[in-house]
C-alpha cells in the first residue's frame, strides 16, 4: 500500500505548479484591483467630468447627423448652388471637427498621472512573468 493520502494519490504531479501560479496570478490580480480601485476614489471628479465631455462628444456628433445635416444640406444647395456631393461632403468634414474637439477635451480629462503604487506593482508584475 501507499503511504500517501488517496487525495495526492490521483492527483498529477503538474497540478501543484499549475495551482501555485495560478494562486499568484490570483493574487497579483487582487492587488492590482485595490489599487485600481483607490486611484478611481481619488479621481473620480475628474473621470466623471471627462465621460461627461466624451459622452457630449458622441451625441453632439449624432444630433448633427440628424438634425443639422438636414437643414445645412438644403441651405447649400438653395443658397450656394452646390451639388449633393459637395454639400455632403462639407457637412462630414464639420461634423467630424466638432466631435474631434470634444473626444480630445474629453480624453486629456480621462487621461491622468497613474498612482506610483500601480506603477511599482506593474512593473514587479511583468519582472515576475518574465523572470528576472
Amino acid at each position: 500500500m501507499s503511504e500517501l493520502p488517496r487525495s495526492q494519490e490521483n492527483r498529477p504531479r503538474g497540478l501543484g505548479a499549475a495551482s501555485r501560479v495560478t494562486a499568484l496570478a490570483g493574487s497579483v490580480m487582487d492587488l492590482h484591483v485595490r489599487i485600481a480601485l483607490q486611484e478611481v476614489d481619488r479621481e473620480k471628479r475628474r473621470l466623471i467630468s471627462g465621460g461627461v465631455f466624451l459622452a457630449m462628444g458622441g451625441t453632439l456628433m449624432l444630433l448633427a447627423l440628424v438634425a443639422a445635416e438636414t437643414a445645412l444640406v438644403v441651405w447649400f444647395l438653395a443658397a450656394l448652388s452646390w451639388s449633393l456631393m459637395q454639400s455632403l461632403l462639407c457637412l462630414a468634414v464639420l461634423n467630424v471637427v466638432v466631435a474631434g474637439v470634444s473626444l480630445r477635451i474629453g480624453g486629456q480629462l480621462t487621461k491622468g498621472p497613474y498612482l506610483p503604487q500601480t506603477l511599482e506593482g506593474l512593473s514587479k508584475t511583468t519582472r515576475a512573468v518574465m523572470g528576472r
